[in-house]
C-alpha cells in the first residue's frame, strides 16, 4: 500500500557566512602584504590589490536569499514497504548554487536514487525509504549554498515530508465474545431464525411465510404445508479502546508495541467480516474516530492510534465518549491494567450495557529490574486478583502470552451470552 497526500512547501531565508576562499584569499593577502612592509617591494602591494579587492566587496554581494523546498507531502506505507520520496530546492528570493543531502533518520533506511545539484534547474532528490517499525517518520533535508561569486555558504535544514508507516496485521481472524448482534445483516451467525443459509427448524406453514421457503418433500409426506426455518447472520459493531496514558520505563513502557498491533489486528478482522469498527484512545490526547465499515476505515483508525490525519475528534475527561461508542457495541480493549482511571471507563462501559473484553498486554512485572520469587508471587497473585474482581463487575480480561497469537488468546475468553441493558 502506497498512499501520497499533497506535496508541502517550506521557506526559508539563508544566513551567509564567509566561505572557505575568502579564508584562502584574506591569509594570501595578508602575506603579500607583510612581505611588502618587510622587504620593501611595491610588487607585493600590487598583487595583494585584487584579493583585498575581492575581501572589501564581499559584503555587498551578499545580499537577502530565500530558498524554498517542494517536499514530497505524506507517504504512507506498511513496515518493510518501500516508498519514493522526492524533494526539491530551488531560490525564490536571489541568487545562489544549491545542494542537497538527506538527513539520516532512526529506523529509516535511506538510499539515494538520484541526486541533481542546482544549476538553471532546482536542485533535486529522489529517495527510496523504509522503515521495519510502525510510527511516524518526519524527513528532512539539509540545503547547502553556494553564493554566486563562491565568497559565502549557508546551509539549513528544511522538512520534506512526512512517512507513515503503518503495522502489518495478522491475517487470523478474531473471535467476539457472544452477545445480542444489532438488527444488521453481517457474517455473524445467530440463533436467531430469519434471512441465512444454516439450517435452524421445520415447522408449519403459517399464512405470510414466503412460497420460497416452503419445504415441498416434507409437506408431501407430512400432507400439509411445512417451511425450513434458517439461522441469520448479523453485523456487530466493534470498538477498540487503547489505553495510552503514561507507563513507567521498562515492560509497561515497551507493551506500547503489543497494543497497537493488536489494535490493527482487531480492526482489521473486523472490517474484513463486514463489522462497523471504530477506535477510541484515553490517555494522553484523549481522540476517538466513529465507527464505519470499509478498507478506508482501516487507515484511518491506524491515522487515529498514530494521532495523525484530521478525521479523528478530540475529547477530554477519562471516559469513553458516548458518541464515540454505538449502542450494544463490543470493546475490545488494550492495556497494562496498571491506571487506575483506565480501569473505571472499562467498568463505565459495562455499566452502559457493552460486552467488555481486555487484552492484558503487560508481560511480567513492570519493574525494570527481576523480583525475587516472593515478590513476583505476590505480584502474579494481585494480578489474578484483579482479573477476578474486574469479572465480576463483567469486564473479561485475557493475557497476552509471550509466543501466543492474538487469534489465540481471544479464544480464552469465558464462553458465555451477555445481556446487554442500554443505560444512558
Amino acid at each position: 500500500m502506497r498512499h501520497r497526500d499533497s506535496s508541502s512547501a517550506t521557506e526559508a531565508e539563508l544566513r551567509w557566512r564567509p566561505a572557505a576562499l575568502i579564508y584562502m584569499l584574506a591569509v594570501v593577502g595578508g602575506i603579500a602584504l607583510a612581505g611588502a612592509v618587510v622587504l620593501g617591494r611595491w610588487q607585493l602591494v600590487v598583487f595583494a590589490a585584487p584579493m583585498l579587492g575581492v575581501l572589501a566587496s564581499a559584503p555587498i554581494q551578499l545580499a537577502r536569499t530565500k530558498i524554498q523546498v517542494d517536499g514530497g507531502g505524506v507517504l504512507r506505507c506498511f513496515e518493510g514497504e518501500e516508498v519514493v520520496l522526492s524533494a526539491a530546492a530551488f531560490v525564490e528570493d536571489g541568487h545562489a548554487l544549491l545542494r542537497c543531502k538527506p538527513e539520516q533518520l532512526d529506523g529509516m533506511e535511506l538510499r539515494v536514487e538520484k541526486s541533481v545539484d542546482s544549476g538553471t534547474a532546482p536542485a533535486g532528490l529522489r529517495m527510496a525509504l523504509s522503515a521495519a517499525r510502525w510510527g511516524r517518520y518526519p524527513m528532512r533535508i539539509r540545503v547547502t549554498a553556494l553564493s554566486p561569486a563562491g565568497l559565502a555558504t549557508a546551509a539549513v535544514s528544511l522538512p520534506a515530508g512526512q512517512v507513515y508507516v503503518y503495522p502489518v496485521a495478522d491475517p487470523q481472524p478474531m473471535r467476539l465474545p457472544r452477545t445480542e448482534y444489532p438488527e444488521r445483516i453481517g457474517t455473524h451467525l445467530t440463533r436467531r431464525h430469519g434471512p441465512g443459509v444454516e439450517y435452524a427448524d421445520i415447522r408449519a406453514y403459517t399464512p405470510g411465510d414466503p412460497l420460497r421457503t416452503v419445504n415441498w418433500s416434507v409437506s408431501a409426506r407430512r400432507g400439509r404445508l411445512h417451511v425450513t426455518e434458517r439461522l441469520t447472520n448479523r453485523a456487530a459493531d466493534v470498538v477498540v479502546l487503547l489505553d495510552h496514558s503514561m507507563q513507567a520505563p521498562g515492560p509497561a513502557a515497551d507493551s506500547l508495541e503489543l497494543s497497537v498491533r493488536g489494535a490493527a489486528q482487531v480492526a482489521q478482522s473486523a472490517l474484513q467480516a463486514g463489522d462497523r469498527t471504530a477506535v477510541v484512545c484515553l490517555g494522553q490526547s484523549p481522540r476517538w474516530l466513529r465507527a464505519d465499515i470499509g478498507r478506508r476505515q482501516f487507515y484511518r483508525i491506524v491515522d487515529t492510534v498514530l494521532d495523525v490525519g484530521e478525521e479523528h475528534m478530540s475529547t477530554s475527561g477519562s471516559l469513553a465518549p458516548h458518541s464515540a461508542v454505538p449502542l450494544g457495541a463490543i470493546v475490545v480493549a488494550f492495556s497494562t491494567l496498571l491506571d487506575t482511571e483506565f480501569a473505571l471507563a472499562l467498568i463505565d462501559l459495562r455499566k452502559r450495557g457493552h460486552v467488555v473484553v481486555v487484552v492484558d498486554v503487560l508481560r511480567g512485572t513492570p519493574f525494570r529490574e527481576e523480583l525475587d520469587p516472593t515478590m513476583a508471587r505476590m505480584w502474579q497473585l494481585e494480578r489474578m486478583a484483579m482479573y477476578r474482581d474486574m469479572g465480576t463487575v463483567g469486564v473479561d480480561i485475557v493475557a497476552w502470552a509471550e509466543g501466543t497469537r492474538l487469534d489465540q488468546v481471544m479464544r480464552l475468553i469465558p464462553d458465555r451470552r451477555r445481556l446487554v441493558r442500554v443505560r444512558r
